[in-house]
């Protein structure tokens, strides 16, 4: 691979697009959806019904949504620069692959790119990509001094649920926003594990259970026929998450790194667990699934964290 194309991967922390684009398919879906009561054998259900109508704006806002969060991790790495020349030399600025200057500009063109193409969307979504936007410069400015910034990126990630329900036919929904909840969750648990990665200190317990809010949300606003796929899903995403965790109480050499980079995988199942109970199982095994093992494939090449 060209040495500068790399660079540019690792900088956007590519291998965690799929992890955005399921984000987004899963929040687009929600606020897509139409009621459509109809009987199955053995029970009854109600299956949502995407309205698509305005499925244009779906690869538009795809990719508006990737650009802001490549942007946010090429910036990620420019508020670190001085932090990284200490403790992460490899990395792509303190190892001179690429200069700080060109990491600043690509970063906030991106960022900028991205909220422009979100007009094309609607006023709604371009207003809510600008609020994003601002978030992921904070988050990016303070989260290595600001212990609480986990949220931030948690809140971050609800923000792409939000933009993404908006461009849909039925736009924001209690769905829409339930989703972006429990993803909220899930990634400010695994964020405060993430920060363990770089200063090789322990992981605290006490954020480990919000890796288990969006299986705890699911079970509760699904009932009737909703709640089997939910069922089936929560254990799936149950059992990649404690196949994992439970690697962090068996002591100081645990691979932080390799924990976070496979909960980030666990991004997709969370983003299927949102939908289960909304689409048909076989439509969303070929959409999900294979974001699942886009996101583990990519992990190969390009470094998740």
């Amino acid at each position: 691979m060209n040495q500068w194309l790399r660079t540019l991967l690792v900088l956007g922390r590519v291998s965690n697009l799929p992890t955005v684009w399921s984000n987004c398919l899963a929040g687009w879906w929600l606020g897509s959806v139409r009621y459509e009561a109809v009987a199955h054998s053995g029970y009854d259900a109600a299956n949502l019904v995407p309205d698509i109508s305005h499925f244009w704006k779906l690869p538009l806002m795809l990719l508006s949504v990737s650009l802001l969060y490549t942007g946010g991790m090429f910036l990620n790495d420019a508020f670190d620069e001085e932090y990284d020349r200490l403790r992460r030399p490899e990395r792509p600025i303190p190892s001179g692959k690429i200069t700080s200057t060109e990491v600043w500009l690509y970063g906030f063109g991106q960022l900028a790119a991205g909220v422009l193409l979100l007009l094309f969307c609607g006023k709604l979504p371009c207003i809510i990509g600008i609020v994003l936007a601002f978030f992921i410069v904070i988050y990016d400015f303070t989260h290595k001094f600001f212990v609480e910034s986990p949220w931030l990126m948690g809140a971050c990630r609800f923000w792409v649920y939000i933009i993404a329900a908006t461009t849909g036919a039925d736009g924001l929904n209690g769905f829409a926003v339930f989703g972006g909840a429990a993803l909220a969750f899930y990634v400010v648990g695994l964020s405060y594990i993430a920060r363990r990665e770089s200063s090789r200190t322990a992981v605290p317990y006490w954020p480990l259970p919000m890796l288990a809010m969006p299986v705890i949300l699911a079970l509760t606003i699904n009932y009737g026929s909703y709640r089997l796929p939910a069922i089936w899903l929560s254990i799936l995403l149950g059992l990649w998450v404690v196949r994992y965790v439970h690697f962090i109480f068996l002591g100081s050499g645990t691979n932080v790194g390799w924990i976070v980079s496979n909960l980030l995988a666990g991004i997709v199942l969370v983003d299927w667990l949102a939908i289960a109970p909304q689409m048909p199982q076989l439509q969303g095994t070929l959409i999900f699934l294979p974001l699942f093992g886009m996101a583990k494939w990519f992990q190969k090449f390009v470094p998740a964290t």
